[in-house]
């Protein structure tokens, strides 16, 4: 199976400041990575990178083959891959059916599809962005970002602040996704084990390089080693 997105010995960064170092990733269709380490290891700086937001100051990056260093941030999402930052940048003063068809672009999902997945944004679809819990601005996010019909989604702590009954529905969510959508997704997330658990793959990052790749089902059962890499849980 071809790759979907490539990344060979990346080093990126903030201006003159590099935060990733000699970076490799294989991202095939369908795949699933936890990306993990400890605050301020790198992992919301490699989602950065996937879209255009950082200094790439050697290595190589494609998608489906082709040379992406060359494409610019603003074309990336057009090309298929949803992001939903930390901050979820939704739009406040929009409704929540505004939100989710703003950027809409054909494809399998669909704005019932959509509400299907989170039936809390059907409920709340006429309320403005800025009227929403944080839980509901999360979902809302996630939404907008399927509604670009994306082949790679990116989400960066999206349990992040949230009470336990919003983790759950997200986290069914997401799994509904990994079962079902036939979507590559890379989820960066602070519960190491909640990520685990969803994802097929594990990526462990500490200062800017890979420390730790296997299955998550692996890290996950070998306790010793997941607190040696990202400390007590």
């Amino acid at each position: 199976m071809s790759d979907l997105l490539s990344m060979r010995q990346v080093r990126a960064g903030y201006g003159l400041s590099n935060i990733l170092e000699d970076i490799d990733l294989d991202i095939v269709p369908g795949d699933t990575i936890a990306i993990l380490g400890r605050n301020g290891a790198g992992k919301t700086t490699l989602l950065a990178t996937i879209m255009g937001q950082t200094t790439v100051t050697s290595g190589k990056i494609f998608w489906r083959g082709g040379d992406f260093r060359i494409v610019p941030a603003a074309r990336r999402a057009h090309m298929g891959i949803g992001w939903v930052p930390q901050e979820r940048w939704i739009f406040p003063s929009l409704s929540v059916r505004e939100n989710l068809t703003v950027a809409a672009r054909p494809g399998q999902w669909t704005l019932k599809r959509v509400e299907d997945l989170f039936p809390r944004l059907a409920e709340r679809r006429r309320n403005a962005g800025n009227q929403l819990s944080g839980g509901e601005q999360q979902m809302l996010a996630i939404g907008r970002a399927l509604m670009l019909n994306p082949s790679l989604l990116l989400l960066d702590e999206p349990m992040e602040g949230l009470a336990p009954v919003i983790i759950n529905e997200i986290r069914l969510a997401i799994d509904k996704l990994v079962r079902e959508s036939g979507l590559s997704i890379v989820i960066v997330e602070h519960k190491a084990k909640l990520a685990l658990s969803i994802a097929r793959r594990a990526l462990v990052i500490d200062r800017g390089r890979v420390i730790h790749a296997s299955d998550s089902r692996s890290l996950l059962d070998d306790t010793p080693l997941l607190t040696r890499l990202l400390g007590p849980s």
